[in-house]
């Protein structure tokens, strides 16, 4: 390990054990070298011991940067898997990460936009409207159209802890994979490197500003989903300006039902909203985190979601699409065979995986699921559960599937919350059924040709002359193939012809070794002179 990277490990042992992060070590054969380390380190003792321990995990994990605040953002919306006292801390890593000084942020706009940020726009704001792990927000007023408006911009020297944090992740990654072989089908290091696309991506917010007008473009008109409009004559890498948006925050349950929201309508939009992105448009915001999505104040009865930070965004091929949607419609039928075979099939599982044996085990996983509403089920152990199953049958993780999934929590968090009892498969099941009709019933056939319509109208006025040339040639090639036919019919006479007399003088010139030794010797001549000259004529006839 280089200097920098040993360094930053040691920053990284230290805060954890600094806020007494230990704790949340179990007791188990594993956990003797952190334990040993805690005791190495006597010097780093827990310097917060009159806070929770919820309080300093979401301290330890502000501390440390992007990449662990990342981590916690996406635990908190896992109420299933951790206790209120951790999942409530964590949760307020959405909107509760410290500013960095509101003149650096504005030198830093000024820097992208090229001049003094008054030269566009009025009444900017030095007091942060938010602060996230990667970049903070200012409003202002935009001069010439009087629109409000929302600055964004990345935190200054940030891209070099995001690389040393990166770096340390890829050393573990690979030595779990290692160490630990059953590990490796979970492929630690192809999610790293997934992970550490995702972050990157998000340091570029010329990349967030595509994401957000695809985005938009996909639901203009919508009354599930609204994105804010950006303004890309003024973003730019390290800048982007959109339009400012007021509502209310998705996980502020009380503000929303003051303001007579209908929470059960609210609920399926989400889960709506999500498989419209995936499986319609192949293209879906990843970070569906509360921190980043509002609920509009107007029409509470039809109730409307807001999408920001589309930094983090997700696509499927079609491929991908196929599989996903039979795979829950077959798990919403509760067809485990259907699901073992689709596994075995595309590969996910070994082609030699005893299919009964499998379906079986997923029966027993996911059969809890089904006849319950959604507070009674606990998906963190079935998501346990299935993880055990898939290392009884080497099942691979998916790394191009690891943001849907991710995503796939996030809905399932917030439908928790909205409305409990809310059945998130009986939500989305009419919507797959649809989706999956159109792609393989009678209206795919009309889909395709409706796609390809411009095509086959462009090419219409050519089709005489490319009938007319295609029967042409074939008059052609029907003609070739005679001539090989016949030659190849004379080639067969010639070579049967050629075979005979090879034959005739093999004979004619062994009775003339045998006549000889006798009293028959001009005859043995004759028969000699005769099988020559056979011999001779099959020459020739093989050479034409």
């Amino acid at each position: 390990m280089t200097p920098s990277e040993l360094k930053r490990l040691y920053h990284i042992v230290k805060v954890q054990l600094e806020y007494g992060l230990d704790e949340l070590i179990p007791t188990h054969q594993l956990t003797k070298a952190p334990l040993l380390a805690r005791k190495s380190l006597f010097w780093m003792q827990n310097q917060h011991p009159d806070k929770p321990l919820g309080e300093r995990l979401r301290l330890a994990l502000q501390e440390l940067g992007p990449v662990w605040i990342k981590f916690g953002q996406m635990m908190s919306t896992r109420r299933d898997l951790f206790p209120p006292h951790i999942a409530d801390q964590l949760a307020l890593l959405q909107d509760q990460v410290s500013p960095f000084d509101g003149r650096l942020a504005k030198s830093q706009m000024e820097l992208a936009l090229g001049g003094p940020i008054e030269q566009w726009f009025d009444d900017f704001e030095i007091e942060p409207l938010a602060s996230a792990s990667i970049a903070q927000v200012h409003t202002a007023t935009h001069r010439e159209t009087g629109q409000e408006v929302v600055l964004k911009v990345i935190r200054p020297d940030i891209r070099p802890v995001i690389d040393a944090d990166i770096k340390l992740m890829y050393r573990m990654a690979r030595i779990v994979a290692k160490v630990l072989p059953e590990a490796r089908r979970l492929k630690p290091v192809e999610v790293v490197r997934e992970y550490e696309k995702t972050l990157l991506d998000e340091l570029d917010l010329r990349r967030e500003a595509a994401n957000a007008i695809q985005l938009r473009r996909n639901f203009e008109g919508s009354e599930e989903l609204y994105v804010p409009e950006v303004l890309p004559d003024f973003s730019s890498e390290t800048l982007m300006v959109s339009e400012r948006i007021y509502g209310i925050q998705v996980s502020d349950i009380p503000a929303l039902e003051a303001n007579g929201t209908d929470m059960k309508l609210l609920a399926e939009r989400g889960v709506s909203v999500f498989f419209t992105q995936v499986f319609r448009d192949s293209f879906f915001h990843a970070d569906m985190h509360p921190g980043n999505v509002f609920v509009s104040y107007d029409h509470p009865e039809n109730p409307r979601w807001i999408g920001l930070d589309c930094g983090i965004v997700g696509t499927l091929n079609s491929e991908d699409k196929r599989y996903l949607a039979e795979n829950f419609l077959a798990f919403f039928n509760r067809d485990y065979r259907k699901v073992a075979e689709l596994h075995v099939d595309s590969g996910w599982v070994p082609m030699d995986t005893n299919v009964d044996e499998f379906e079986f085990a997923i029966r027993m996983v996911c059969e809890p699921i089904f006849a319950k509403p959604l507070c009674e089920i606990s998906f963190g152990h079935v998501l346990l559960n299935l993880f055990n199953t898939a290392r009884r049958f080497n099942m691979e993780v998916q790394p191009q599937l690891v943001l849907l999934q991710k995503t796939l929590l996030y809905i399932e968090g917030l439908g928790r919350q909205l409305y409990p009892q809310l059945d998130l498969w009986e939500t989305a099941k009419p919507f797959l059924e649809e989706w999956m009709a159109n792609q393989v019933g009678p209206q795919a056939v009309i889909n395709g040709i409706k796609e390809r319509a411009p095509f086959w109208a462009e090419k219409l006025p050519e089709l005489p002359e490319l009938l007319y040339d295609s029967l042409k040639q074939g008059k052609a090639m029907n003609q070739r193939m005679d001539m090989l036919y016949q030659g190849y019919r004379a080639t067969k006479r010639q070579q049967g012809t050629g075979k005979f007399l090879f034959g005739v003088g093999a004979t004619l010139i062994v009775c003339s070794a045998i006549l000889l030794e006798g009293p028959y010797q001009q005859l043995s001549v004759v028969s000699g002179v005769a099988g020559i000259t056979f011999w001779l004529l099959s020459w020739r006839t093989y050479r034409r």
